[in-house]
C-alpha cells in the first residue's frame, strides 16, 4: 500500500481544500449539518451546493465531460470525499442518484439520453432514486414481483416498491420488474427509467423510529412507461441491476458519524463517579478497540484507493468496509448513551452533540441493511475475497412463478 499522495495528487487536494475553505464550513467533532435527510429544509440547500460544486468543477469528477461532468479519474473523486468529509455540507439528496442511477444511465442509455440527462443531475437541477426494494424482494432484488406488461410501444406496471430513499422529492427514478414469469428470476426481469410524476405513481412516506421520514413506499397502478426507457434488453434486468449494485457498494460504503473521534471527545467531556470517563479503564478498553477497528478500515481504504491510483480495478474487499463500519457505529452509539447516563433518553440538539448519539442509536440499525444486508456482505467475503464455497441455490433454475411463495 502506499499512504501518500503522488504530486499531481497533492495538487489536486491543495486545489479541493482550497476550494472548499472558500465555499463550505469545516466541519468540527460532534457537529453534523442539522437538517434532517429528507425534510423540506435540506432539498433546496443541498440544490444550491450541488449547484455550487458543478460551478466549482466538482460535480461528476469521473464523468465525461460531454455529459456535464469533469473527464477525471476515480482517484480525484475519492481525495474530494476525502476532503468535503471535513466540512459541514447539506448530503442525503444526490447521493443516490449521482452514485448510481445517472452511472447507469450512462452505460446503457441512449446518447440523445444521456445528453438530456446526466447534465441537469450534476447541475443539482434534478433529483433520482433508485426503485429496487419490495415487500418480499430486499436483498434478493431478483425476487422482485412488480410487473411490467408489453403494450405495443409501452410497458405497463403494477406493483408495488418499499425502501424508496428520497422518492418524495425526487423527478426520475430507476426501476427493475418482472417481465417475464416463466424463466428462472434472473432472467424474466427488464429495466426502465420513469418519471416519478407519471399518472398512476403514488408515493407515501414512512415515518421512522428516528423521527426522520426519508423512505418511502411507491405504488404503481397501471402506470405507463415508453418503451424507449428500457434500459438494456427485455429479459436483461439483472444484468443492468449489477450495474447499479456495483456502484451502490461504493456510494453507501461510508457511514455517517459517530465515530471514534465523537466518542473519544464525550469520554473526555462525561463525568462518572470514580471521575472522569476517560480514566475509566473499562471505557479506554472500548476506546482502544473503536481506534482499532478505525484504522483496521482506513488501511482497507488505503489499499482500494491504492488500486485506483494506480488504475487497477478495486476488489471486493470494498464489503468488509461497510460490514464492519455499520456494526461499529451501532455499538457506539448504544455506548454513548449508557455513558450518559439519564442525560442518553433526551433526544435534542441542545443535548451533548446535538443529540448525535441518540439519533444514531435510533438509525443505526438501517446501515446494517442499506446497500447490502451484514448476511449478504459476509457471503460476498467469505465467497470472493476467501474463496469459500458458494451457497447451495436450489431455485437457480426453477421458472419463476414456480417458486413456492409461502402461501
Amino acid at each position: 500500500m502506499d499512504f501518500s499522495d503522488t504530486p499531481e495528487e497533492a495538487e489536486y487536494r491543495a486545489h479541493v481544500r482550497a476550494w472548499l475553505d472558500q465555499n463550505a464550513e469545516r466541519r468540527e467533532p460532534g457537529k453534523t449539518f442539522q437538517l434532517k435527510y429528507g425534510q423540506d429544509g435540506l432539498v433546496p440547500l443541498a440544490k444550491d451546493w450541488q449547484a455550487k460544486k458543478y460551478a466549482g468543477g466538482f460535480a461528476g469528477i469521473t464523468m465525461p465531460k460531454e455529459y456535464g461532468g469533469q473527464g477525471g479519474n476515480q482517484m480525484q473523486q475519492v481525495i474530494y470525499n476525502q476532503e468535503e468529509a471535513n466540512y459541514v455540507t447539506p448530503r442525503g439528496a444526490f447521493e443516490i442518484g449521482l452514485g448510481m442511477c445517472i452511472p447507469t444511465m450512462l452505460t446503457y442509455a441512449t446518447e440523445e439520453q444521456k445528453q438530456r440527462f446526466a447534465p441537469p443531475a450534476l447541475r443539482g437541477e434534478e433529483i433520482w432514486c433508485q426503485l429496487f426494494s419490495e415487500p418480499v424482494a430486499g436483498s434478493d432484488v431478483a425476487g422482485s414481483k412488480t410487473r411490467a406488461v408489453r403494450d405495443g410501444d409501452d410497458w405497463i406496471i403494477n406493483g408495488q416498491k418499499i425502501w424508496t430513499s428520497g422518492a418524495h422529492f425526487c423527478d426520475w427514478g430507476i426501476i427493475v420488474l418482472r417481465t417475464d414469469t416463466s424463466v428462472p428470476k434472473h432472467k424474466g426481469m427488464s429495466f426502465f427509467f420513469l418519471d416519478m410524476k407519471s399518472p398512476g405513481v403514488e408515493i407515501r412516506r414512512i415515518k421512522q423510529i428516528s423521527g426522520t421520514s426519508n423512505f418511502n413506499e411507491v405504488f404503481f397502478a397501471d402506470v405507463r412507461v415508453s418503451d424507449s426507457q428500457r434500459l438494456g434488453g427485455v429479459g436483461e434486468g439483472w444484468r443492468v441491476a449489477l450495474t447499479t449494485l456495483m456502484n451502490e457498494r461504493l456510494a453507501v460504503g461510508q457511514t455517517p458519524a459517530p465515530d471514534f473521534e465523537e466518542i473519544f471527545s464525550l469520554a473526555r467531556d462525561v463525568e462518572l463517579e470514580t471521575g472522569p470517563a476517560i480514566q475509566d479503564a473499562s471505557v479506554r478498553e472500548k476506546l482502544a478497540d473503536w481506534y482499532v477497528e478505525m484504522k483496521g478500515l482506513e488501511l482497507t481504504q488505503y489499499r482500494t484507493i491504492t488500486a485506483l491510483s494506480r488504475g487497477e480495478t478495486p476488489g471486493p474487499e470494498s464489503s468488509i468496509t461497510k460490514i464492519i463500519s455499520a456494526n461499529k457505529r451501532q455499538d457506539i452509539a448504544n455506548f454513548a448513551m449508557d455513558l450518559m447516563d439519564q442525560g442518553g433518553v433526551s433526544m435534542d440538539e441542545r443535548q451533548t452533540m446535538a443529540g448525535m448519539f441518540q439519533e444514531a442509536m435510533l438509525s443505526s440499525p438501517s446501515g446494517r441493511i442499506a446497500g447490502g444486508t451484514d448476511e449478504i456482505l459476509r457471503n460476498i467475503i467469505a465467497e470472493r475475497v476467501l474463496g469459500l464455497p458458494q451457497d447451495i441455490r436450489v431455485d437457480k433454475d426453477v421458472p419463476f412463478d414456480q417458486l413456492p411463495t409461502g402461501r
